[in-house]
């Protein structure tokens, strides 16, 4: 685990551990920070671990093994055949979580005496670390929000898919974790509304600024919200632009708001990412999970043989104020905090983001760009992926920004990234290896208007460069 420092730090403020109240008062107000200590307060939840076999409603099934809910929705756990000629492994099999279903991530916004409000909710998942996160409006998979489940209706549902009941700002279908899903999509929405829409328990009307500063306190915003407000034009509200923090933080202002000079334009970006997806192949194919090499499973949890990647253990939850109760399900449990790094380099006075060309098995089209590094170091014992070094023995003066950020808590079990953005020294080269390229936020946001460009832990990192 990487030891990061505390306080400030290249002249922003680093994300701080807990959500303290005297840290709060840095970041928030005090009508938030009120709510958040009631729905803290007042927040319900038991989550046990249950082998997979005891699991209710859940089946392996007979001639697959694969494990599955008994109505056919939610999701299933499969096996994966993977062949490639990107990166050092060439050959390997493993679980995969197919969720063929889109769900919605939706945020609600509004202007109040011009500034921007999104409507937060305070959402307790079963694989929560920290049992509340900040969700968006809606984060709801079909499976949920058509209550197959037989529970309560989602809460301001009729915003998102009902033509008229708002301005939409946002509307695009965006992948998730590439690596333990197959092919999962959810719509990321923003619609911005004109009435009063009153906050029901559990939610707040958050100014989008403030919402954007919590981003620096580790494990609070989820990862839904972080990929919703990635997808934002950071035009769209001019008062939410980052404030220039010294050199740096004017170069990120003119990297996010597309002034200034870019090192490749549009074209030359499209070009490299189109020969970078041609250069390598890669077949995944669906396979029983019963017959994965070098996977054990027992009635307990489905593990590696060399206790390295994850494991997929079952869980009962019993929640408060959720649409159902209580319910079993199985997560995916990760070995390892993962570290997702962009290194940013100001080039002619504009800042510009490393992105590495990411093949990932799950993924819909196989490769899509995803930040300088994204990889849980253990995993690689056969030696650091290219970058991780580098970003890990950054100096305190160039580290920008420094948070551990919880993944998506519905499906994954206490899943953990460092998300850093690290400043290049001045011998970092501007030629980079062929999978890499030079762009800026503002490059990123546009492609982000088109699903599949943008993979979702670098959405993550857009997000967190709009927080100072």
């Amino acid at each position: 685990m990487v030891s990061l420092p505390a306080g400030q730090v290249g002249g922003l403020a680093r994300a701080r551990a807990l959500p303290s109240e005297a840290y709060l008062s840095d970041v928030a107000g005090a009508e938030f920070i009120d709510w958040f200590a009631r729905c803290s307060a007042a927040a319900q939840c038991r989550v046990t671990r249950a082998p997979l076999t005891e699991l209710r409603r859940w089946r392996f099934d007979a001639d697959t093994g694969n494990l599955a809910h008994e109505s056919g929705a939610f999701f299933a756990v499969e096996g994966l055949r993977v062949r490639t000629s990107y990166g050092p492994v060439p050959e390997w099999s493993q679980p995969i979580i197919n969720q063929p279903e889109i769900g919605i991530l939706g945020m609600l916004v509004k202007e109040v005496d011009g500034v921007p409000h999104c409507l937060v909710q305070a959402k307790i998942e079963p694989g929560n670390h920290n049992r509340i996160q900040l969700s968006p409006t809606v984060q709801a998979t079909r499976s949920n929000y058509t209550r197959i489940h037989q529970g309560r209706s989602t809460r301001y549902l009729e915003f998102f898919t009902k033509a008229g009941a708002g301005r939409t700002l946002v509307d695009v279908l965006q992948s998730e974790q590439g690596a333990w899903f197959l092919r999962k999509r959810n719509r990321n929405m923003v619609v911005q509304v004109a009435e009063d829409v009153p906050a029901a328990k559990g939610y707040h009307w958050l100014p989008l600024t403030e919402l954007r500063r919590l981003l620096r306190i580790d494990g609070l915003v989820n990862m839904d919200t972080r990929t919703v407000l990635a997808c934002l034009p950071a035009d769209t509200f001019p008062a939410s632009r980052p404030v220039p923090v010294g050199d740096v933080g004017a170069a990120l202002v003119l990297s996010s708001t597309g002034q200034g000079t870019s090192l490749n334009d549009m074209g030359a970006v499209l070009r490299w990412f189109t020969e970078a997806k041609s250069r390598h192949q890669l077949t995944a194919h669906r396979t029983p999970l019963r017959d994965l090499p070098g996977w054990r499973g027992t009635p307990e949890q489905i593990t590696h043989e060399d206790g390295r990647h994850f494991s997929i253990i079952g869980v009962t939850a019993q929640v408060g104020d959720r649409e159902v109760a209580e319910w079993d399900q199985p997560l995916l449990f990760p070995q390892g905090r993962g570290v997702v790094a962009f290194v940013i380099k100001v080039i002619e006075g504009v800042a510009h983001l490393l992105v590495h060309a990411r093949f990932q098995p799950g993924l819909l089209d196989g490769m899509e760009m995803g930040p300088t590094v994204q990889c849980v170091p253990e995993n690689y014992p056969q030696g650091p992926p290219r970058f991780l070094d580098y970003v890990l023995t950054a100096s305190p003066e160039r580290l920008l920004y420094s948070a551990v950020l919880a993944e998506e808590g519905g499906r994954f079990y206490h899943s953990q990234n460092s998300y850093l953005l690290v400043e290049a020294d001045d011998d970092f080269p501007v030629a980079v290896p062929d999978d890499y390229c030079w762009v800026t936020a503002h490059q990123l946001t546009r492609l982000l208007r088109h699903g599949y460009y943008v993979n979702v832990e670098a959405r993550s990192l857009l997000a967190c460069l709009q927080s100072w």
